[in-house]
């Protein structure tokens, strides 16, 4: 292997709420700050819709009535508007220090869209970019990316529907996009798709786009022990 290349470590989370997950990159994000200490956090959520940065606040009823679905619903400081997460879709956060592949979160955004449609021409998935940030299947989106950027460090990254229930997203508007749907995996290649079976190509693809060496790290299990 060639010792150039920057060492990402895969953290494997399982299923962690949304404001764990929150906590999480946060950690990873502090690690930075004594050198380059790359991570990729896979996890998936309990239902959750979770707003972007926007000039205006989405109105209070809107969130209430997302809550009587029985999800939760949290504000970032991620880029997008507002999308939704749950079991069966895979969520990687990766927290990287641009500074070690491309000081350009422009770029940085186009190599995860490049990532998600590596991944799907591994299933024998077309998929394309469009003028909205994203990876789609025609018109319909199949991964959401919404990403945070500061000191050329990392966080929030991307939503890959596996076997999501897609019913969750008919109560907003994905993305704030009009007249766009949404897909998945298992919709697109008509049998089901798990989270698990996405896993690795998910890294191979990743790897392979960022020029970088993967190496396990902690799971869920050794979270729960050392924290």
């Amino acid at each position: 292997m060639n010792g150039s290349r920057p060492l990402v470590e895969v953290v494997r989370l399982g299923q962690v709420s949304y404001q764990e997950a929150l906590r999480l990159q946060q950690v990873y994000v502090n690690r930075h700050k004594s050198g380059p200490a790359h991570a990729l956090l896979l996890c998936q959520h309990p239902p959750v819709y979770t707003t972007g940065i926007r000039h205006k606040p989405y109105p209070a009823h809107l969130l209430d009535r997302l809550r009587l679905l029985g999800a939760d619903v949290h504000r970032t400081n991620r880029g997008g508007l507002i999308t939704f997460h749950g079991p069966g879709q895979l969520v990687c956060y990766p927290v990287l220090n641009l500074s070690c592949f491309k000081k350009s979160v422009r770029w940085y955004v186009c190599e995860l869209e490049k990532t998600i449609i590596s991944l799907c021409s591994r299933f024998g998935l077309e998929a394309s970019t469009s003028p909205h940030t994203g990876v789609w299947v025609g018109d319909n989106k199949i991964c959401a990316i919404g990403i945070h950027c500061g000191r050329y460090v990392t966080s929030h990254g991307l939503a890959l529907n596996c076997n999501t229930d897609m019913s969750w997203f008919s109560h907003i508007v994905p993305c704030g996009i009009e007249g766009k749907g949404v897909t998945s995996l298992s919709a697109e290649l008509q049998r089901d798709v798990s989270v698990e079976e996405t896993i690795p190509h998910l890294l191979d693809a990743f790897r392979d786009q960022f020029n970088c060496q993967l190496t396990d790290g902690r799971t869920a299990d050794d979270r729960q022990r050392r924290n």
